[in-house]
This record gives C-alpha cells, sequence and structure tokens, in this order.
C-alpha cells in the first residue's frame, strides 16, 4: 500500500492525524494535552518529512520517531510555537537564540563536509545541500529546504474557494495548472456538479502545454549540465515558443487563471501548425543528442535510482517512471481515450529521466491534438457544501495530492503534497557513487519544485 501523504488538523479538543494511502484514508485522533503519535518512517521512510513538519505545525509528538530535528522550523525560530494551531495569530515573531542545525554526517579518515546553498550562483531558489565526501566521492547528502516558509497553508485558512484561487495557482510556477486543476476538481465535489467534456478537454490541454514547457526547458538544461551548452540554446527557444502560447490562450506565460468555467476562444489551426512544426524540432533534438556518445557516458549509470528504492521512498512523476515504476494519475478513461501512453524506462539513471521526458514530449503533442477543438461551452458556478474534499493531478513533476476541509462554507484546513515533497527525499539515494561534479546533472535531472516544497 502506497503512502501519499500524512497530515493533521485541529479539532476543539483534539488532533486529527489523516494518512492517505493509495486505496484508502485512515484518521486517527490524539488529546491536545498530550498529542503523542507513533512513526510509520520503519515501513515508509518518506513518512519522516510528514511527521517533522506535524511536530513543527501542531507539537505533536512522533514517539519512536528516528529522527526529530525540525523541518520547516529554521535555526532561531521560537522552540514551542506551533503556528498551524488554530489560536496562533501573531504576525511577527521574536527571534530565538540561535540553535545550530546538526546535519547527519559521515566521519572517518579523509572525509570531509561540503555545503553547496541555501544562496545559489544562478537564478534558483534557495535550498541546502550537504555533502559527506571522500575525495570527489559523494559518501552521504542531506538535503535540507525550507529557508521561505510562505504560510500559505495558514494564509489560506477563513477564505472562500473563490477568495483562495489566486493564491493556490501561484505556489509552484512551473504547476501552476496542475494546481488549479486540483483545485477545481475540489470545488466540483464541494458543489456535486459534473464539468462538462469540452471543457475537461480544454484544461486537459493546458495541463500537457504547461508539461511541455518543463520538459522542453529540462531537456535543453539536462546536457548543458553535462557540458552541451548547445542543447540549452535549442531547447530554451522551443520552451519559449511554448510559454508564448501559453500566454496566448491564458493571457499569461505561467498559466495563471487560465483553469476557468468558460471555454474562451482558441486559435485550433494556429495551434495545431505550431505543434506540428515542434514536433520536426523534436524529431531533430533527439536525432541530434541521441547521437552524441560523450554526452551518454555522462547520462548512463550516473544517479541510478533503482526501482526498489523508487517504491521504497514513494518515488512518483518522471523519478519513478524512469526507475520502472508504473505511477501515472493520467491513467483513467478520459485520458487513454484521447491518446495517453505512459512513458516508461528501467534503468534509473540521468539518461533514462532525459528519454522519459522525450517520450512525454512527443505524447503531450499528441494528446494535444486530440484535445483541441472550437467550443464556447460556459458552465454555471453554484454554491459549495461544507465538507472535506481530496484530489489528485498529475503535473509535470509528478502526482501532486490537495485536501481542502470546508466548515460554514469556507476553508478550514488547506494541505497540499506536492511531488518534490517526496521526491526530494529520495535525492540523496542517486548520489551515492558518484562524484560532487555530477550533483548539478543528477538534481537538474530531477528538476523538482523549492517552491512547491517550500509552502
Amino acid at each position: 500500500m502506497r503512502l501519499i501523504a500524512r497530515y493533521a488538523k485541529e479539532l476543539e479538543n483534539e488532533f486529527e492525524i489523516i494518512t492517505v494511502y493509495e486505496d484508502e484514508t485512515q484518521k486517527e485522533r490524539v488529546p491536545k494535552t498530550n498529542p503523542i503519535v507513533r512513526t510509520l518512517a520503519k515501513k515508509y521512510p518518506a513518512a519522516i518529512w510528514f511527521e517533522r513538519k506535524m511536530h513543527d505545525d501542531f507539537g505533536i509528538i512522533v514517539s519512536d520517531a528516528f529522527d526529530r530535528r525540525p523541518l520547516v522550523h529554521q535555526e532561531r525560530f521560537p522552540k514551542d510555537v506551533h503556528p498551524l494551531r488554530k489560536d496562533f495569530q501573531e504576525k511577527e515573531l521574536e527571534e530565538a537564540p540561535y540553535l545550530a542545525y546538526k546535519y547527519e554526517a559521515i566521519g572517518g579518515d579523509g572525509v570531509f563536509q561540503v555545503a553547496v546553498g541555501p544562496i545559489h550562483a544562478g537564478i534558483i531558489e534557495p535550498g541546502h545541500f550537504q555533502f559527506s565526501q571522500a575525495g570527489e566521492d559523494m559518501l552521504h547528502l542531506e538535503v535540507r529546504h525550507f529557508y521561505k516558509n510562505r504560510a500559505i497553508e495558514k494564509m489560506l485558512e477563513g477564505k472562500t474557494l473563490a477568495e483562495a484561487k489566486p493564491i493556490i495557482e501561484r505556489i509552484s510556477g512551473n504547476e501552476s495548472v496542475a494546481y488549479q486543476i486540483c483545485y477545481r476538481d475540489i470545488y466540483l465535489q464541494a458543489s456535486q456538479q459534473e464539468l462538462p467534456l469540452a471543457l475537461q478537454k480544454r484544461h486537459a490541454f493546458l495541463l500537457e502545454l504547461e508539461r511541455l514547457i518543463h520538459h522542453l526547458t529540462d531537456l535543453g538544461f539536462i546536457p548543458n549540465d553535462a557540458g552541451f551548452g548547445a542543447a540549452l540554446a535549442y531547447g530554451s527557444k522551443l520552451a519559449e515558443d511554448a510559454r508564448r502560447k501559453m500566454r496566448e490562450v491564458t493571457g499569461h506565460r505561467f498559466g495563471f487563471g487560465g483553469v476557468t468555467f468558460t471555454n474562451q476562444f482558441i486559435d485550433v489551426v494556429s495551434f495545431k501548425e505550431w505543434l506540428d512544426d515542434l514536433e520536426t524540432s523534436i524529431e531533430f533534438f533527439e536525432d541530434w543528442i541521441m547521437d552524441i556518445p560523450s554526452l551518454w557516458d555522462r547520462f548512463d549509470t550516473t544517479g541510478v535510482l533503482n526501482l526498489k528504492n523508487a517504491v521504497k521512498y514513494n518515488s512518483v512523476g518522471v523519478i519513478a517512471r524512469a526507475s520502472g515504476l508504473s505511477q501515472d494519475r493520467r491513467i483513467n478513461k478520459f485520458y487513454l481515450e484521447h491518446g495517453f501512453v505512459m512513458a516508461s524506462e528501467v534503468s534509473g539513471d540521468v539518461g533514462a529521466r532525459f528519454k522519459v521526458r522525450i517520450q512525454e514530449v512527443k505524447n503531450s503533442m499528441q494528446m494535444m491534438h486530440n484535445f483541441l477543438e472550437e467550443d464556447e461551452t460556459a458552465f454555471r458556478v453554484a454554491d459549495v457544501q461544507d465538507g472535506s474534499y481530496q484530489s489528485f493531478t498529475e503535473s509535470s513533476i509528478g502526482e501532486l495530492f490537495m485536501a481542502i476541509d470546508i466548515k460554514d462554507g469556507l476553508i478550514e484546513r488547506f494541505f497540499v503534497r506536492d511531488p518534490s515533497f517526496v521526491n526530494w527525499q529520495a535525492v540523496h539515494i542517486m548520489m551515492q557513487s558518484d562524484i560532487i561534479a555530477d550533483f548539478p546533472l543528477i538534481n537538474k535531472s530531477c528538476d523538482l519544485s523549492y517552491a512547491g516544497n517550500d509552502l
């Protein structure tokens, strides 16, 4: 049984611990006076981040956890402050005395530590990577993020779904459409409505366009991080063209506000011509890159995540599918009828993740042709009913999970598990047996979200 998420919400006298698996959701209540739960991390290693976050957010103690360090609270965060409790209303916090974070490290003769981040040389969000090294060889990596906690979960409490949408769609820029579709599905559940087929097709078109943009960017950057800059120039040009198409159809380069309940005009002929041109460009790009042996010397056997570890760490998205794990939220009747074919590789290395992206770009283009149609369907917005709702979307990074509790028409609890939250926890496995010069290449082959991870 696959673990998807574990989180808490506050009731009047208790905390409710919600654990979401592939086939069921389990709930457990603990008293506020003594909030203690048992860890799931012995069976599901990826549970440890969920449990550490639960303690930071609510003060819930995981009694037998092997790692009880703070996760989202940084070194000067007040020790006994838990921001997701209902009685926490402070706008500012007084910094606590500095308490050093104890990194995992390997000791021994000739072993030393290398710190990368949290501030990086390029245009990148903050994230820290702590290496234990023996010469050039990477012995161990600890990933530490959460430097820009934006209080998204707290911010959305007390808002209507309509008021929350502009915030939700901006949580992670390269997954904006995916976040909007998760939000859309929760709205549809709460209003007990079904979406007309024409709007389903339009939203799926936007989701695949977003996937194209993200994958095209990565297909340029991965060879670039192996020293082949020409691929970056070519991939960036294709990605920029796709982003301009996103602006053409939604009004914004990142698709903000694109998932609506009105099927606005789209120039079908122009889009089909662009897709045909893009198909030709991708065929050229694939032949070009596949025929450069020096690149594949760097790609093959580098950054391996085998199937066993992909399952162990509950990996999702490109990372999972490149390791032979058949996991994709698009495996459903609607997508299969419109041409979806799941991409898959088995070697679990940089090369496999590159090939999966190539396959997905081709399949996305095929489906986009099938989704395109001229239609002016409009959808009447209805009132939402109180309740607890969950939704899933396959973003460009992987399975996105969202849960919203509505009480008296307002959001009582908002929770989202970005695919990066679980995938980041598997990255350290990929670094073993490689050299530190391969770290940027391996990291880019995963291309996870910092923003989606750091709520």
